[in-house]
């Protein structure tokens, strides 16, 4: 019988390990209520040894964050290629795997990060709470911007728009805050489908671009545009049968 050696780290691969542990209890649990204790028992290391690595839950805190919003942004990466309909589709598939997977997480991430102790349940001098929780907030402030921006970017790539106008600009950052706002109140008991929020939220952006199309002729000609690449099964030309299914009469009058 042979027994296993247990292999030293280095310095950056034991750090991205702790990383990796704290992200994952953290995305199952509210942070506050993961101790440092329980994060080295999971990476089979001491206490001591967290804190050789990172000075205290707070700094660990951070960056896992970071890592979750690297990963989050990379969900909108997805090959220009075929209709935008179902571009989006898988764009806002991965966007709600995600959300499912690290519920608190992402919560704590969107809405600003929780209250963790600067010293991960260690005495700190007056007012150093307050500074490192601000520092938090600033940091996590910081990360969800950056989330939003590649998602930004990459609608406006899909788009093939380097020079957004107003509206253009005004419907995807909204649409963005709404596939967030979206996720938070789905996570509450997800009594939605799944499946049929990420269709729903691809309908969403059709809606938000038709409606500002509406009002103005370059919004107009590119949703025609659009629309003239989406196939009779895609999740834009299905919005379009939902919505005259309610109103065959008004259907008819346009004809």
């Amino acid at each position: 019988m042979t027994t296993g050696v247990r292999r030293r780290m280095g310095v950056e691969e034991r750090r991205q390990q702790l990383i990796g542990v704290a992200l994952d209890l953290f995305s199952h649990r509210s942070p506050d209520d993961v101790s440092i204790d329980e994060i080295a028992a999971a990476a089979g290391i001491s206490r001591p040894l967290v804190y050789h690595y990172f000075p205290g839950k707070l700094s660990l805190y951070e960056a896992a964050l970071r890592r979750a919003a690297e990963e989050l942004a990379e969900r909108f990466v997805e090959p220009h290629e075929g209709p935008l309909g179902a571009r989006l589709l898988r764009v806002t598939g991965r966007f709600l795997s995600f959300v499912d997977e690290h519920g608190p997480g992402f919560s704590a991430l969107m809405r600003g990060g929780p209250a963790v102790s600067a010293g991960g349940g260690c005495a700190v001098r007056p007012g150093t709470a307050s500074a490192s929780a601000s520092a938090s907030a600033s940091t996590t402030n910081a990360l969800i911007d950056s989330v939003r921006q590649a998602a930004y970017d990459q609608i406006l790539a899909h788009l093939k728009v380097t020079g957004p106008s107003a509206r253009l600009e005004l419907v995807v950052r909204s649409w963005i805050s709404l596939a967030e706002s979206t996720a938070l109140l789905w996570l509450d008991g997800r009594r939605v489908p799944r499946a049929e929020l990420e269709l729903q939220l691809v309908h969403d952006f059709a809606a938000l671009t038709a409606v500002s199309a509406a009002y103005d002729e370059e919004m107009a000609a590119l949703l025609r545009g659009i629309l003239a690449e989406e196939p009779a099964d895609g999740p834009f030309a299905d919005l379009v049968g939902r919505l005259l299914a309610l109103a065959p009469q008004a259907a008819d009058d346009l004809r």
